[in-house]
């Protein structure tokens, strides 16, 4: 008998758990991209529009409801409108997130699984977003703003991801300063400069490998004589919980707070000063200080927009060599130390940082050597620099990026062993371009790669040696029947990663120190503007539902929602 009862309760449970998976939401999803454009009006306000690229998983079940967090309760409800691939919808209170927000009802347009949509959201108004900024609080105002974030249960996969802010009208080009981006951004910190089609001024914040479960934090400062007075937030924000009745402790609330700012201040900001400057040494390509133009540069060479995308230096030296070493201007002694017998007679063809990188290997002081060096990557980054004048980084950067993932697809899509190797001879240097150089090779080429003819100039072990050392050719791993040398793919990677490896032990030295030395020519530290906090007005996505305690102080609330 107790058996059965049992049994009978077991199975009775079994089905109540297979009734409420049943029941349950599982959302599974990848935000391809997610643009927001934020307007800081004349009147003190802020308007937020939206566009979000989803793609539903196959095994999901349909996006039915898309959370968008708001910076705080300031909002105009009637001024929210949203549209998923063009067709109106409707908005909900039915909220998911932590703190204030709503939610887009995507109703017969629901994105099923396996497909993709696009979900526009426009808040026409939000208020309480300007603060007196803890830099000149008499003269400038200054707010910041977290694009939406999504619960990583519910997020694969990366974000490409674009913050634009529209500064208001009538601002001039010198007034107006950015301050770092908080939480972790993947790419350059420093936005883009121009002008939108209204003639006012924006920054722009792009990065391709951002993610949909991360709280960015963007904020800005201009003159508050563009905005009415009272606009200006000058006590700090409150908040009211949502829901039941709570006691707060006072005292021990405020005490709470104390520790905090004081934690932040003496020892969170010192940690944080140090390793943004470590940061910055690393950033040797100054940011745009005018304002940017638009349109893409075309012409560049790979080593140029290698440097456009501020890759490794060391890297940038070792495509410098293949350039050189191809174009049989110098042949390669000793890989460890490096060595070079230039060859006087090339000349033509040289770009000028080629000529400048033979010039100071022919040096045989390794000092005197390494500051020639040191002067061919300044003069470099300053060519670049002033060819860029007038065009869109950002634009210029995902067009060369375009260039380097074609020359993979074509490499990829090449059939004879043959073919591949010699389509990777001719753009080995876009290839390196990626930052996943060395993997994807290992990836790409399961089988042999050909090496290129003047692979022997590059590596002693692959060309022939003088009849009084034994003649004709040292060991190699193999031959086609053309006579060329074949190796593994992934040798042929690990090798190309040891050059770079080697020429910066060897000859660079620590590759930080040496890049800290360029970078103070180049992108100097500037004066600084943003020595205090810069005053919390809320997040942009699900935004914080905790008071923050001085002006400082920036809300760090988890995100949730669908």
């Amino acid at each position: 008998m107790k058996l059965r009862l049992i049994a009978s309760f077991l199975l009775i449970a079994m089905m109540f758990a297979v009734t409420s998976s049943v029941q349950a939401q599982t959302y599974l999803f990848s935000l391809d991209s997610e643009t927001v454009h934020v307007y800081w009006n004349s009147d003190g306000s802020v308007a937020i529009d939206y566009l979000f690229v989803f793609t539903n998983s196959p095994n999901a079940d349909p996006i039915d409801f898309v959370d968008v967090g708001m910076p705080s309760s300031d909002y105009e409800w009637n001024s929210i409108s949203a549209d998923v691939n063009g067709v109106s919808v409707g908005i909900s209170s039915d909220y998911y997130g932590s703190g204030y927000g709503f939610a887009v009802d995507l109703g017969a347009q629901a994105i099923r699984p396996g497909k993709s949509g696009r979900v526009h959201v426009y808040v026409g108004r939000v208020t309480s977003m300007l603060y007196p900024s803890d830099d000149q609080p008499d003269t400038h105002v200054s707010g910041q703003f977290s694009p939406t974030w999504f619960g990583s249960e519910y997020v694969t996969g990366s974000t490409n991801m674009t913050v634009v802010f529209h500064l208001p009208p009538g601002v001039q080009p010198e007034e107006p300063f950015y301050y770092p981006v908080k939480g972790g951004w993947p790419c350059d910190t420093a936005p883009a400069a121009a002008y939108d089609n209204d003639g006012r001024i924006i920054y722009t914040w792009a990065c391709p490998s951002a993610n949909a479960y991360t709280q960015y934090t963007f904020g800005l400062s201009f003159p508050k004589q563009y905005i009415p007075e009272e606009a200006i937030v000058t006590s700090p924000p409150t908040f009211q919980p949502s829901g039941g009745d709570f006691n707060i402790n006072l005292d021990g609330l405020m005490t709470c707070a104390f520790f905090c700012c004081f934690a932040s201040i003496f020892i969170g900001a010192p940690i944080l000063g140090v390793i943004n400057e470590r940061k910055r040494k690393l950033q040797y390509m100054p940011p745009k200080i005018s304002l940017e133009g638009h349109g893409i540069k075309r012409g560049l060479t790979a080593v140029e927009a290698a440097v456009l995308m501020q890759q490794p230096l060391d890297k940038v030296m070792t495509m410098i060599l293949f350039g050189v070493v191809k174009k049989d201007a110098a042949t390669v002694v000793t890989r460890e130390p490096l060595k070079l017998d230039i060859n006087p007679a090339v000349t033509v063809g040289l770009h000028g940082y080629e000529t400048d990188f033979l010039a100071a290997f022919a040096k045989d002081n390794l000092a005197e050597r390494r500051k020639a060096l040191q002067e061919m990557m300044v003069k470099l980054v300053k060519s670049v620099e002033e060819k860029m004048k007038g065009f869109s980084r950002r634009e210029t950067i995902e067009y060369y990026k375009a260039i380097m993932e074609r020359a993979w697809q074509q490499i990829e899509a090449a059939g004879a062993p043959e073919v591949k190797s010699q389509m990777y001879d001719e753009a080995l240097e876009w290839t390196m371009l990626d930052k996943d150089y060395d993997e994807r090779t290992r990836r790409v080429f399961t089988g042999p790669v050909f090496l290129p003819m003047w692979w022997g100039r590059y590596d002693p072990a692959y060309r022939p040696v003088s009849a009084g050392a034994g003649g004709g050719r040292v060991s190699v791993p193999g031959t086609s029947g053309g006579g060329r040398v074949s190796v593994p793919g992934a040798s042929f990677a690990a090798s190309v990663v040891t050059s770079v490896q080697s020429l910066a032990s060897h000859t660079l030295g620590d590759v930080k120190t040496f890049t800290s030395n360029v970078t103070n020519r180049t992108n100097p530290l500037p004066k600084s503007t943003s020595s205090g906090g810069w005053r919390s007005s809320g997040g942009g996505g699900h935004s914080c539902a905790c008071a923050c305690a001085c002006a400082g102080c920036a809300c760090a609330c988890a995100g949730g929602g669908r």
